[in-house]
């Protein structure tokens, strides 16, 4: 059985991908950030977790990230600091966790002989789309520093297939979303006001365009990546061909909740003028070509099935309808 160690397992895309991987049959080392609770994160929910090795550790240390790799036939490498606004206000923290984390799984992985790395980058490193749609060979654009934090992860990754012959794959998947995410985000912002009952909703600046992808999809995604031998020391976009504004989501999902919420502009949710990405459309071609993969949900049916997660009591309990999640 081959044995999969996944990073970031205890986060949004990190617990689904466990779940897709333990469905595949695969053995599973799933990797929580330490805290003293001995708290997994969304792994807590998951309804394999007695079938996945759960492991409490931190990516910015080398020496443990040298450990747990031992053994390891594939590397799913998603533990990063995600929220651009943090970025903001901490963006040491996300060099620590971006690109030296990055640089301590590859030379783990190098040093152990992992047979392959999956390695997750961000659309969002291409900031405001230039052309569309969106190829492997766009500029990359630092508007914040996440953004930077995770064009330097890339390239970090990216060292250690030129420089050592890592068998890498750099997996940029655009803006996935579903059950699970985090409220900083702006489907989850809008579908968790309505379900408390909001009459108003807050958001910040709804004109930009998002290339939105249900989570399972972006998890087959990566899973085709880890599959696909041509895919070696290749970046490659996991996307749906798909543009729509946030307005046009809000307006869906209004529709989709039955509801006459009204849409309030928040100051502090609006992003500095050259940091806003304003336009972000995948071309997926080549992940198709490498791999066949297309995705198999519509962003109407990857709503519907992440409303109704939301709208169970005890899952919305889990959110904080009322604050600004940054």
């Amino acid at each position: 059985m081959e044995k999969i160690l996944v990073t970031g397992a205890d986060g949004f895309i990190g617990s689904h991908l466990v779940e897709l991987l333990v469905r595949e049959g695969y053995q599973v080392k799933a990797l929580s950030q330490y805290n003293s609770f001995n708290y997994w994160g969304w792994l807590e929910d998951i309804a394999c977790r007695d079938q996945v090795e759960v492991l409490s550790g931190d990516v910015r240390d080398p020496h443990y990230c040298k450990h747990i790799t031992k053994g390891v036939d594939t590397v799913f490498h998603l533990a990063a600091l995600i929220a651009i606004p943090y970025s903001y206000v901490a963006p040491d923290s996300y060099v620590d966790t971006n690109v030296k984390g990055t640089l301590n799984i590859c030379q783990a992985a190098l040093d152990n002989g992992v047979r392959r790395v999956i390695h997750t980058s961000t659309s969002e490193v291409y900031g405001t789309a230039r052309y569309v749609p969106i190829d492997e060979k766009h500029p990359l654009q630092a508007q914040s520093p996440y953004s930077a934090s995770k064009i330097g992860a890339d390239a970090m990754a990216m060292s250690f297939f030129n420089a050592f012959n890592l068998p890498l794959t750099i997996a940029r998947p655009f803006n996935t979303y579903g059950p699970r995410q985090s409220a900083r985000a702006v489907i989850p912002t809008i579908i968790s006001q309505i379900a408390a009952g909001k009459k108003q909703i807050k958001l910040g600046d709804v004109t930009p365009t998002r290339d939105f992808n249900y989570v399972a999809d972006t998890c087959r995604g990566f899973l085709e990546l880890a599959r696909c031998d041509a895919a070696v020391g290749e970046t490659v976009n996991i996307g749906s061909n798909y543009e729509i504004s946030v307005g046009d989501t809000l307006s869906l999902i209004r529709e989709l909740m039955n509801s006459d919420v009204e849409f309030l502009t928040d100051e502090q949710r609006m992003r500095p003028e050259k940091s806003e990405v304003f336009r972000l459309w995948c071309d997926n071609s080549k992940i198709n070509s490498l791999t066949g993969f297309k995705p198999q949900y519509s962003i109407r049916d990857g709503l519907k099935a992440t409303i109704d997660w939301f709208v169970e009591p005890a899952n919305l309990a889990k959110y904080k309808a009322d604050i600004y999640n940054v």
